[in-house]
């Protein structure tokens, strides 16, 4: 199951949205910095799965191609696969999370994030939702149920 197939609907609350983000429709977030970025989970995306109890993560130096997969997220409430928002090299994966993964759930946008990329095209970047983008897709997610 995809994380876009397990999401039913947005609860009305105010999620946070980084304003220095980019986003997915499969709630990704990735956070341009020069050429590479780091990516991760969206605070909406979080609230949807619940408690996240596991992350398995690409290791160091694989690559990683747009739409595919590149890793397992288990929440108390599903398992999802996590697609991948660029394509790119695997720098860095956030080790925290092998022994404290609901930092995802505590701070997804900080000390929750999932990995560091160095970009193959940093002008897919472009191809992502702003912040704003990001708002009115979720807040219509709402309005579909």
């Amino acid at each position: 199951m995809t994380i876009q197939g397990f999401l039913t609907r947005w609860r009305g609350e105010k999620m946070n949205v980084s304003g220095n983000c980019r986003y997915t429709k499969d709630h990704l977030w990735v956070k341009p910095e020069g050429n590479e970025a780091l990516i991760g989970l969206s605070d909406y995306l979080q609230a949807e799965l619940g408690e996240t109890i596991f992350v398995d993560l690409p290791d160091v130096e694989d690559d990683i191609e747009i739409t595919g997969t590149f890793g397992i997220i288990e929440s108390t409430l599903t398992v999802s696969d996590m697609v991948a928002p660029v394509t790119g090299t695997v720098m860095m994966i956030n080790l925290d999370l092998e022994g404290d993964p609901e930092l995802i759930n505590e701070d997804p946008y900080g000390e929750g994030w999932l990995i560091r990329v160095q970009l193959d095209d940093p002008q897919q970047i472009d191809s992502l939702m702003t912040p704003e983008e990001y708002e009115e897709y979720i807040a219509d997610l709402d309005l579909e149920d």
